[in-house]
């Protein structure tokens, strides 16, 4: 990794009536070194101190950074090494981080640079309790602002997340909007309990009419390689609740036909589909009152094929939802797999670790 010094690139420059040029191959592979120098120091930061490098960033940043995005940089490592601490708590570490930046775009105008990148990172779960998983996975997109500088190299000035759904594992929180109330009434349903029980609790899960595992295997086939046989609603509200929309009908869930705009219909027929096949809220009111997938009592009694989703500031708008694709039963720790960011097998610890103060509702499908 390198801060781009051995870079030719112009200093600060009147940039007015200049139009962007893609950046050569040289400049597009330091732009991905200075990014995969930030992004691998932040999935460092959720790794045991002793565990060695590993492709998790340790050491001395590299990275020429403004004076204002060095502040956000060391405020967003001491957040993600106290979610650290708070997943510690609930009985989970990582021992290993990898991160790998491919750079999707990279424009030049002046002495001013905009680059695309996606980052694919994978943790390694530490063998606590012998029953977790052995990795999670997740892809970001991220988008960089970078300065030249006058001795030909660059500084970065700022990093933003391209991404329509939660932070991902590595990723520090960040305030979201509230949605205004329409001042209707919906079947919203029940919040579900996020204390870590003193002891597993029972899944509670019966063999049913639905293939629970097929829901699993659907969701970890496309978490991060789209089917194809699906639209894609990434930058349109975010694509979360149609892939798990997708994953439930893979396992055995029925459509109910009807109007796309009637919550309590569920669809896709390859060109337009249900509001509730693609909305978090919608799908909530229609698993609801259709009885589809009651509310648990606790986020803990999620097993394979259950859906756990999101109100990340208590607004009364749900805004995010998952699919359990894994369930530790020692632990009795839930695994989700979702798209918007596109994750594999994250913990619920973790979820919680990162939203502390959110409202949860856990569903049994």
């Amino acid at each position: 990794m390198a801060s781009g010094s051995l870079l030719t690139s112009p200093a600060h420059a009147d940039t007015a009536g200049e139009q962007p040029r893609k950046a050569d191959r040289e400049t597009v592979a330091a732009f991905a070194r200075i990014a995969d120098d930030v992004l691998s120091r932040r999935t460092g930061a959720l790794v045991e101190e002793r565990a060695g490098r590993g492709g998790s960033g340790t050491g001395a940043a590299t990275t020429r950074m403004s004076g204002r995005l060095k502040k956000d940089e060391d405020a967003a490592l001491r957040s993600l090494r106290a979610r650290k601490s708070r997943l510690a708590k609930l009985g989970e570490a990582y021992t290993k981080a990898d991160t790998r930046v491919v750079v999707e775009r990279a424009t030049i105008t002046g002495g001013t640079a905009t680059v695309e990148v996606t980052a694919e990172s994978t943790l390694t779960y530490k063998k606590l309790r012998g029953d977790e998983p052995d990795t999670t996975a997740f892809s970001t997109r991220q988008e960089l602002k970078l300065v030249g500088t006058k001795d030909g190299g660059w500084k970065l000035t700022a990093i933003t997340s391209r991404d329509d759904g939660p932070v991902a594992v590595a990723e520090p929180s960040v305030a979201r909007v509230n949605t205004v109330d329409d001042g209707n009434q919906y079947p919203d349903g029940t919040p579900a309990s996020t204390k870590y029980p003193s002891s597993p609790l029972p899944s509670g899960k019966t063999a049913g009419s639905y293939d629970y595992s097929a829901m699993a295997r659907y969701a970890e086939r496309y978490w991060y390689s789209y089917n194809p046989a699906y639209r894609k609603f990434n930058g349109a509200g975010g694509d979360c609740t149609n892939f798990v929309s997708q994953a439930l009908k893979a396992g055995g869930w029925k459509s109910v036909p009807g109007s796309a705009s009637d919550y309590r219909n569920w669809w896709y027929d390859g060109t337009k589909q249900s509001t509730s096949w693609v909305g978090v809220n919608e799908f909530a009111w229609f698993t609801l009152s259709n009885r589809r997938a009651p509310n648990l009592s606790s986020v803990y009694k999620l097993d394979v094929g259950d859906v756990l989703q999101v109100d990340f500031n208590k607004d009364g708008s749900k805004d995010h939802s998952m699919l359990v694709t894994y369930r530790d039963n020692r632990r009795g720790m839930p695994y989700l797999t979702y798209h918007s960011t596109d994750t594999y097998r994250r913990s619920l610890a973790s979820v919680l670790a990162s939203y502390p103060d959110a409202r949860y509702f856990a569903y049994r499908t």
